[in-house]
């Protein structure tokens, strides 16, 4: 089993910038993919990010160039700066990672930190 406890989320001005953190517990290491996902009101959620073996990072269209994840192996905690931030960002983060589940993989899913861009 895996535990994400996330933070840093809250209520930035258009332009601003925020960091959010996932730490991990459990049966995690640094071979396991970690990301961030987001879900806004009425909408499906999305990817934002995700880091996987080796550092290779993935982002989503939208955020290129504006966010940035990251990964400290030794803490088991994944990063997302987020810069240059827009009123579509705001949606509920979602920390994610992909570890082992019983005698297979799957997802596990942090609670939810709350990202509002607005002045």
């Amino acid at each position: 089993q895996v535990q994400l406890v996330e933070s840093g989320g809250g209520l930035v001005q258009p332009g601003g910038s925020l960091r959010l953190s996932c730490a991990a517990s459990g049966s995690i290491s640094s071979i396991n993919p970690m990301g961030w996902y987001r879900q806004a009101p009425g909408k499906q959620r999305e990817l934002v990010a995700r880091i996987i073996s080796g550092g290779t990072t993935i982002y989503a269209d939208s955020v290129k160039g504006r966010f940035t994840i990251s990964r400290d192996n030794a803490k088991n905690t994944v990063y997302l700066q987020m810069n240059s931030l827009k009123s579509e960002d705001t949606a509920v983060y979602y920390c994610n990672v992909y570890a082992p589940r019983g005698t297979r993989f799957g997802d596990y899913w942090g609670q939810g930190t709350q990202i509002t861009v607005s002045s």
